[in-house]
């Protein structure tokens, strides 16, 4: 009988140690949005970096002409350069959770980001609950960025 209750706390305590594995790695992200992303429509870079206790996302590229002026926000301010996303902090779900913000208009919205099996970031935009947004796909940006802000390379998809 002995032997039997240490078998079966053996199992028990095996069978809890791999829910535990188990259960960490599925909580686990694909990555984190760390890093440059081409924009879904091929016409912007964002750097997304670590601003404090949270992830942010700066404009780093604009697709434009070279003698065309660099746009400007709602405001009248660059935009290369400008944070439009901010507040961006781990979910329990693996995905991060924030605002981005439209720098044409100045709209915000709730932003929950993650990264695919693909290694492509997703972003979803909404108000209210998830299931009211949209969900764009940015790429890892693999160009060159001038000093002016521009993007050098490759050229925009589309």
């Amino acid at each position: 009988m002995l032997a039997s209750v240490t078998v079966l706390r053996r199992c028990l305590g095996t069978a809890t140690a791999l829910a535990l594995i188990a259960a960490s790695a599925w909580a686990t992200p694909a990555g984190t949005p760390l890093g440059t992303w081409l924009t879904q429509d091929g016409h912007g870079v964002i750097a997304i970096i670590p601003c404090g206790d949270a992830l942010c996302g700066k404009i780093a590229g604009i697709d434009r002409e070279a003698a065309a002026p660099m746009p400007t926000d709602v405001h009248g301010r660059p935009q290369c350069g400008l944070t439009i996303i901010t507040g961006e902090k781990p979910d329990a779900d693996g995905t991060w959770l924030g605002e981005i913000t439209d720098p044409r208009d100045g709209s915000s919205y709730r932003a929950k980001l993650w990264v695919d099996a693909d290694g492509n970031l997703r972003l979803r935009a909404f108000l209210g609950i998830p299931a009211l947004g949209s969900t764009q796909i940015w790429r890892p940006f693999t160009g060159h960025l001038t000093n002016e802000c521009r993007l050098a390379g490759p050229p925009a998809p589309g």
